[in-house]
């Protein structure tokens, strides 16, 4: 999948990974519609690449329909990247009593169900594209962690969340593969992110050299760097890729 001239959809794309994904491509001659709920910032990276943003809720279907309408506005959209999301910690039975119901809810709506949204409404509209060459009509990247397989003390509700993404990586590949629409997943590691930047520099600088090797933080343009992989490789399809420098993480 050539990546210049056709039009992406990257959500979460006003920072983080998703910022990442939606400056390379734009970099690589893609028009990138932004779609977050953070309007100032994804406003400004929007300006910066010379993309266009829509405010949206992942786990609204009017949001998201409005995104993928603006994109194929735009031209010929073959490319969703999913990295909205959000992870909050809270224990299965802390010191005030059990994990809040509504926050486990969220968590997975948000993570899970904001991410099937997009693939949906996304899909949808590419299935109606002419093909390339290969045969695609469209790639699908969504994000899911490492807390999918390692999650710690205090992630039951993100490690949930992002352990449904994996599982639904596969049997969404194979529901599209005869309209020609790749669907990709990655698992990042401990990244370099907004979240993680919340933390003390203690902290961060602890994670870091936890992992084996490369013993640093991930960046957003390493995840950049393998969604475009994902692009341009037609035989990824339907799998999980752990990006993590050989991390596993430890109950805490």
């Amino acid at each position: 999948m050539e990546i210049q001239g056709k039009v992406f959809i990257v959500t979460g794309g006003a920072s983080g990974l998703g910022e990442g994904a939606a400056r390379m491509l734009a970099a690589q001659g893609g028009r990138v519609v932004i779609a977050d709920l953070q309007a100032p910032q994804g406003e400004a990276v929007a300006r910066d690449i010379g993309g266009t943003f829509v405010r949206c809720d992942v786990t609204n279907e009017a949001d998201g329909q409005a995104v993928v309408a603006q994109a194929v506005a735009l031209g010929k959209l073959v490319g969703l990247v999913n990295c909205a999301g959000i992870a909050p910690a809270e224990k299965t039975v802390g010191k005030s009593g059990a994990h809040s119901l509504a926050l486990f809810a969220k968590t997975v709506t948000v993570n899970l169900i904001g991410s099937f949204n997009m693939i949906r409404l996304a899909a949808e509209a590419m299935a109606r594209n002419e093909p390339e060459a290969t045969g695609e009509r469209g790639v699908l990247i969504s994000t899911a962690s490492v807390a999918a397989y390692d999650g710690q003390i205090g992630q039951a509700a993100y490690a949930a969340s992002k352990g449904g993404i994996v599982g639904m990586t596969l049997p969404v590949a194979r529901d599209l593969a005869r309209n020609g629409i790749r669907n990709m997943t990655i698992a990042p590691g401990i990244f370099g992110t907004p979240m993680l930047f919340g933390m003390p520099q203690e902290v961060q600088d602890a994670l870091a050299a936890g992992v084996p090797f490369p013993s640093r933080l991930g960046t957003p343009e390493d995840y950049a760097r393998l969604a475009r992989h994902i692009f341009e490789n037609d035989m990824l399809n339907g799998e999980v890729i752990r990006l993590d420098g050989a991390i596993r993480l430890a109950p805490r």
